[in-house]
């Protein structure tokens, strides 16, 4: 970051010490209008979420799967990873409870 400012100071006119061009870098970032949190309509929505983090789940499965076990017994696995231990299935909060 030292380097980049240093950088920046030596593209000025005037060169200004480090301490100077810190003091106006601030003072710029500080005139910078932010940008504007998306709206509601841009969000992803909940549900869009949980597909996306159970793709990446079985993404990564998929990556880590045992090469020598059955296909059968690699789709056994991997759905019980994706869906969670029996025991915890009734305690899930994005899920009713099924009994």
């Amino acid at each position: 970051m030292i380097a980049a400012i240093d950088a920046w100071a030596s593209r000025q006119k005037d060169s200004p010490a480090r301490s100077e061009a810190i003091r106006r870098l601030v003072e710029l970032g500080f005139t910078v209008k932010a940008k504007s949190r998306p709206g509601s309509e841009d969000r992803p929505t909940s549900n869009d979420q949980k597909q996306r983090a159970r793709e990446m789940a079985v993404s990564a499965i998929d990556k880590m799967a045992d090469a020598s076990v059955s296909p059968d017994d690699q789709a056994s696995r991997k759905r019980r990873l994706v869906k969670g231990p029996e025991e915890f299935q009734n305690v899930r909060r994005d899920r009713p409870n099924r009994k």
